[in-house]
């Protein structure tokens, strides 16, 4: 094999690092790949560091131990900062997007893959270290941005969804009331998670907190521990909240009474 140059290996290396956030390469690995030395591969490691943090590429983390290596975090992206929520926003106020019932259309919002990989790298990269063994989240309009943030994180999402499907087999349900009041019902597969695991909840939208406070008494009848929330939008009111440390991208005020709207990220993002 002839020698393989360094702008190539940090070509490739970069390919197979940001293809997969938070999987763990060994040095080893490119060393057989690239049929160099470790020492080799340590400083095409250091420049790709700086590289992304100059750029504010995400981070490229070295993991020491004997299961270390590197790994490509997307965090602190500058194409997926404040900026970039706020123009999610502005395209939220637009006009004709106010619904009955005071609800805002965004369904093009979610269905966009270049908007909803940047919510999904937004989101995990507030989760990298609680040890999440799973996203969960509500069908239907939420699986985007969960799936994304999964991801992201490197570990699968689970959907609860309303009815039991037989194709899951045997299932849990539980009945909970809806932000707009209701009863309604939700149900997972009893194979789908277990005892145990951890879980981060991700829903599209968060106005009483009543899907999401279903979602975690859902996870209690599989002894599962929800170790954080977070909404694409939620209604901006002290009210809701749903768990101590929840999070939302961006904040809506309440539009039920009839009133302009407005719209705008937390202050989390930076």
């Amino acid at each position: 094999m002839d020698k393989i140059k360094r702008n190539e290996r940090l070509a490739v290396m970069t390919q197979v690092l940001t293809a997969s956030p938070n999987r763990i390469f060994t040095l080893s690995h490119f060393c057989e790949l690239f049929s160099t030395a470790k020492s080799t591969v340590s400083e095409d490691v250091a420049i790709l560091q700086g590289a992304m943090r100059q750029f504010g590429l995400g981070q490229l983390e070295t993991v020491t131990g004997a299961a270390g290596g590197v790994r490509y975090r997307p965090i602190g992206m500058k194409a997926y900062s404040r900026d970039f929520v706020e123009m999610i926003c502005d395209k939220l106020r637009e006009e004709n997007r106010r619904l009955p019932g005071g609800y805002l259309y965004f369904s093009d919002i979610l269905s966009d893959p270049e908007l909803v990989r940047g919510m999904g790298q937004l989101i995990a990269g507030q989760y990298y270290d609680v040890g999440a063994d799973f996203v969960l989240t509500m069908e239907t309009k939420g699986i985007p941005v969960a799936l994304a943030t999964a991801e992201a994180l490197r570990v699968p999402m689970i959907i609860a969804r309303h009815s039991t499907k037989v194709y899951e087999g045997s299932a849990v349900n539980i009945s909970y009331v809806s932000g707009s009041g209701s009863i309604e019902s939700m149900a997972l597969s009893r194979r789908a998670v277990k005892d145990g695991q951890k879980a981060l909840l991700v829903d599209d939208f968060c106005r009483g907190g009543g899907t999401a406070r279903g979602m975690i008494e859902l996870m209690k009848e599989f002894s599962v521990q929800v170790v954080g929330c977070c909404f694409v939008l939620a209604v901006e009111s002290e009210k809701q909240q749903v768990m101590a440390g929840e999070k939302a991208l961006m904040l809506l005020s309440d539009m039920r009474d009839g009133a302009d709207f407005s719209i705008r990220p937390a202050d989390w993002i930076k």
